[in-house]
């Protein structure tokens, strides 16, 4: 049996040394812990089906057609543009998951793209072309009803429907007239 035990001490000072020797002490190297790994951003895009204050949640529609879904987003103190949010509006909720609860970091407003060779004017820039009586052809896009409440002045009512429906036989012969759209949102 003695001559057994003597046959592994080889084995262990071997496996001792590769462990980290014997006669000699290292220093712990300091590893430092790998930095968290940036999550891309997690974004819901839809329509706002309800915000409720008490609850400090949101619930949003994603998806389009068989495949929309709401989904509930928490919001705190910190998320930033809350106030937008209302039942009905096209929005973008980025957010965080806080354990298993998603929490809106930022809402936003999900605004309609212009096309090409379209560019946005201003309330005053309006009012100033209004006001100078300049040729414009001004079209409210609004709901008749709508249009009917109030309007600007001068302007022609065209609800998208009709544009659709029309298109260019509901806009001026003149092509060198400029056009300007407006509707009820901000857009």
């Amino acid at each position: 049996m003695e001559k057994k035990f003597l046959q592994l001490i080889p084995l262990c000072l071997m496996l001792a040394l590769l462990a980290g020797g014997c006669a000699e002490t290292k220093q712990a190297e300091v590893v430092a812990a790998p930095a968290a790994v940036q999550q891309e951003p997690t974004v819901y895009e839809g329509e706002i089906n309800g915000v409720s204050e008490r609850a400090k949640s949101i619930s949003i529609m994603v998806g389009k057609g068989d495949q929309a879904k709401a989904m509930m987003v928490k919001f705190d103190e910190k998320t930033k543009g809350v106030n937008q949010a209302k039942k009905g509006v096209a929005a973008k909720i980025t957010y965080e998951m806080r354990g298993s609860e998603a929490y809106a970091t930022e809402f936003q407003l999900k605004l309609a793209k212009l096309p090409a060779g379209v560019t946005e004017i201003k309330t005053p820039e309006l009012q100033q072309l209004i006001s100078d009586k300049a040729k414009i052809f001004l079209v409210d896009s609004r709901p008749a009803a709508r249009f009917n409440q109030s309007h600007l002045p001068g302007a022609h009512a065209i609800p998208v429907p009709l544009l659709e429906e029309k298109q260019a036989a509901v806009l001026p012969k003149e092509k060198d007239t400029p056009l300007v759209f407006y509707c009820g949102g901000p857009t």
